[in-house]
């Protein structure tokens, strides 16, 4: 099975951490990024399979910016936004998924799971 990247961006590094963790432990390959500008910077240098933002981030730019930036170069990639508010009407981009924090583990990754895991490869 190849390995799927994801990629998790939170300025919180506990919130971060722990969900990485649990990618990691579904054997995702995870990268971590605090701000909008090294997701940037990720997406700029390789490939990624699934993007975890909260919305609400540090330096001007928020997650949907970053949604935003992928879409313009990317419509396959799975998203889930994350916000400890609800969005307004007409503030998520269409068709992304949206997780109201605090969210479980489980779901995160059952979400992730569900959208980008790869089927084992039969070897003859």
């Amino acid at each position: 099975m190849s390995q799927r990247t994801v990629l998790v961006v939170d300025d919180e590094p506990l919130i971060r951490m722990v969900l990485a963790d649990a990618l990691e432990h579904e054997d995702f390959l995870v990268i971590e990024a605090s701000s909008v500008l090294e997701a940037v910077a990720v997406l700029g240098n390789r490939h990624v399979d699934c993007l975890v933002t909260d919305v609400d981030m540090p330096g001007g730019l928020s997650g949907l910016d970053l949604i935003r930036f992928v879409r313009g170069f990317d419509n396959s990639m799975f998203v889930i936004v994350t916000s400890g508010r609800v969005p307004n009407e007409g503030e998520l981009p269409p068709n992304e998924r949206f997780l109201q924090k605090p969210y479980s583990l489980e779901t995160v990754v059952a979400e992730v799971n569900a959208a980008i895991r790869v089927p084992c490869a039969l070897t003859a």
